[in-house]
């Protein structure tokens, strides 16, 4: 971090030179599934993940951002299950790209990128899966010639200083990954302007298309998942994660394997689906130093999304868990200041109890807490800001009137403060 620039410069120079210097690995690959999105790329990830591991199959992992350790970044795929990037292998990697890039400039992300391809390209595996950073058309892991599948998952506002300003236009940034001649999969969008765009670009670039509720779909029936497509229907089990826009994903990730050419079983399906782990994706905490310090009765939950899209998603959750258990439901909240605050506070209107804004101590970006209390008022919610997510969380228990249910309470806004609050709690991903 000392050494490069963070943030994005979205262009394709700096990262083809070093890769060349560095011998193509990008050209060593697996089979790779090429994932991009405004919202669900990395829960589908861990669909395809959980799917392929249960066939017996080693899927190699590339997410970002990390939430606690930067390994996070870098899973790689083994027999019996995959496992972050050891220390040694990734110090040695590092090294080597530093020594590569000979000094010139390049970004954070952009070195990072290298080094996922020179450790993917170095272990072997029947699959690669690749997130994109940011958009697709200029993102570094955008040097992928032949994707087995490239997968477009829910589009919606977010980062429009680099993407712009409406969804057709980011749309058509993130259907920068799709190749010719390469299957598409294009999951549930909210947005119809969003799908049409990228069935017009791949079907232009001469791809097959499927696309969620026209070649594949995924609905809830009698507590199970009923997954259809072209050439089947399947009985499947609901998927471990929470939240019903999960099963759009769920149908996704298969859909994205099927395209990518591989043999799928019933029985493997649904033993993934049961089995899937996404950390900090409304993920509810059930031990550790923070769950402990809670008064008895708290649900504490957590989840990464930080844009209007995925508050309207998560607030969806969140009401589905009241309609089987009802608890007030409090907020803590910290952002940074290149999203829409009031757009996600927006889908908490007339659910949310209360709202405690926190810093974001990972990042220069966050918010003041005093402001985003501010923009959480003007959508209509009470707030108070506090000096960190512990606090918050005494202050609710402290006050709590005992005669009614214990709270809910739904740590969100950033994936940093999520990396924060899983470090403090002493349960960092595995």
């Amino acid at each position: 971090m000392a050494l490069h620039p963070k943030g994005f410069d979205l262009s394709l120079g700096r990262i083809t030179r070093l890769l060349e210097r560095l011998g193509n690995p990008h050209e060593k690959l697996p089979p790779v599934i090429h994932i991009a999105g405004t919202n669900g790329k990395g829960s589908t990830i861990a669909f395809c993940r959980a799917i392929m591991e249960a066939h017996g199959l080693k899927a190699h992992v590339h997410t970002s951002p990390h939430l606690v350790n930067w390994h996070e970044r870098f899973r790689i795929g083994a027999d019996g299950g995959g496992h972050f990037v050891e220390d040694e292998v990734l110090a040695d990697a590092l090294r080597r790209v530093a020594d590569a890039n000979q000094g010139e400039m390049i970004t954070v992300f952009e070195i990072l990128t290298a080094v996922m391809f020179v450790l993917f390209s170095e272990h072997p595996a029947d699959a690669a899966l690749i997130e994109v950073g940011l958009g697709g058309r200029f993102d570094a892991t955008n040097v992928i010639a032949h994707p087995a599948a490239s997968v477009i998952m829910s589009i919606s506002l977010d980062h429009q200083a680099y993407l712009g300003d409406r969804v057709e236009l980011i749309a058509a940034e993130k259907a920068g990954i799709i190749k010719s001649g390469s299957p598409v999969v294009i999951g549930a969008q909210t947005e119809d302007t969003a799908r049409e765009v990228l069935m017009n670009i791949a079907q232009r670039r001469g791809c097959s298309v499927s696309v969620y509720g026209q070649d594949f779909f995924a609905v809830e029936k009698n507590g199970r998942l009923a997954y259809q497509d072209e050439d089947e229907l399947i009985d499947l089990p609901l998927p471990r994660l929470t939240g019903r826009h999960q099963q759009g994903n769920a149908a996704a990730a298969i859909r994205a394997l099927k395209a990518a050419g591989f043999e799928l079983n019933e029985r493997a399906i649904a033993e993934g689906l049961l089995n899937v782990s996404w950390p900090g994706r409304l993920e509810r905490l059930t031990h550790g130093r923070l769950f402990e310090s809670a008064m008895d009765g708290v649900e504490l939950w957590i989840d990464g999304g930080h844009n209007p899209g995925a508050g309207q998603v998560i607030a969806e959750a969140m009401a589905n868990l009241n309609d089987r258990e009802s608890r007030p439901l409090i907020l803590i909240t910290g952002m940074i200041n290149t999203k829409d605050p009031v757009g996600y506070f927006d889908a908490f209107a007339g659910m949310a109890r209360h709202v405690f804004t926190v810093p974001v101590s990972e990042s220069e970006a966050g918010l003041d807490p005093e402001f985003l209390a501010d923009t959480a008022d003007e959508a209509g919610l009470s707030a108070e800001p506090a000096k960190d997510v512990e606090t918050a969380i005494a202050t609710i228990c402290k006050n709590w009137d005992g005669r009614e249910r214990p709270p809910r309470i739904l740590i969100g806004g950033s994936l940093y403060l999520l990396g924060e609050v899983l470090k403090a709690n002493g349960t960092p991903p595995v």
